[in-house]
């Protein structure tokens, strides 16, 4: 039977509602979803990392950029696993770790991206101002247990270090402890005390008198303590600072990178770029490290 003109019209309108209400709310007004970097790995480099995203994203706003820490280990793992984008990392790709990223189908392509200095670090009250580097590979092996053999207080040494996925801990123990001698099987003393981060490392120091440490130069606070470190016996000792790495007499600096899945395009690319330019390497300046530029 046809139906009135009027139901006709009632079941229009019913029809034009059910439809309107099945679109989204913000229908011609929404923006573009934001792209996302995902960022992970060195706590070194993670304050860095932020504060280039920050900065990033303020100029370009259709950009996100996450960043997280947990050590170079994990960032480096993410990356063979093709779970982030950048990998940021306070050491050098190992071997292996290029192995594993090939066998997944990843070649990791690096960057240095900055340089750090690693200072030594003790209570303000300890009355040590310069050590060797073989003296403070003595003191984290254990071969040295009191502060008086290095011209100290009759006190015992208290040792501190990062964790074992930290990028850091694996310089330290390399370029430290073994004195660059790859041969050499030289392992922490067994009473190290092992923190997972920087600010823990810091806050310790802060605490004990009887305490030595590391941490990146960007890390170190005025209220401790940075020793003045000699390459050998007889030479000069050196304080860390931007100029010292500059002009290599501060010896136990490095490069800091970030790692990407093969070649980057497109806007990690553009990224990575920008973080070499001035105006992201003056972020580096100002946050204590130095710039690769």
């Amino acid at each position: 039977m046809p139906m009135k003109p009027g139901v006709v019209f009632y079941f229009f309108a019913i029809t034009c509602l059910l439809l309107c209400s099945c679109a989204p709310a913000s229908q011609g007004t929404s923006e573009p979803p934001a792209t996302t970097i995902e960022n992970k790995g060195s706590d070194t480099i993670v304050n860095l990392a932020l504060a280039w995203a920050e900065r990033y994203q303020g100029e370009h706003p259709d950009i996100r950029i996450s960043v997280t820490g947990g050590g170079s280990g994990t960032g480096l793992a993410a990356l063979i696993n093709g779970t982030v984008d950048l990998a940021n990392a306070s050491r050098q790709i190992k071997a292996e770790e290029i192995s594993q990223a090939e066998s997944n189908g990843i070649q990791p392509v690096e960057y240095v991206i900055a340089r750090d200095a690693i200072a030594i670090i003790v209570h303000p009250d300890n009355p040590v101002n310069e050590l060797t580097l073989q003296q403070i590979s003595d003191i984290y092996s254990g071969r040295i247990s009191n502060w008086k053999e290095v011209g100290g207080e009759d006190r015992p040494i208290v040792r501190l270090s990062r964790e074992t996925n930290s990028g850091t801990h694996v310089y330290f123990l390399e370029t430290v402890l073994r004195l660059g001698k790859k041969d050499d099987k030289t392992l922490f003393s067994m009473n190290t005390l092992l923190l997972p981060s920087s600010e823990g490392i810091i806050s310790e120091v802060r605490q004990n008198p009887n305490a030595i440490g590391y941490d990146g130069l960007g890390y170190v606070p005025a209220d401790v303590k940075k020793i003045a470190v000699a390459k050998s016996a007889g030479e000069a000792a050196v304080l860390p600072s931007v100029d010292t790495v500059n002009d290599g007499t501060y010896p136990i600096a490095r490069d800091l990178y970030m790692y990407t899945a093969g070649e980057p395009t497109g806007i990690l690319k553009t990224y990575l770029e920008w973080i070499l330019s001035p105006e992201a390497q003056q972020i580096v300046f100002d946050l204590g490290f130095v710039p690769v530029k």
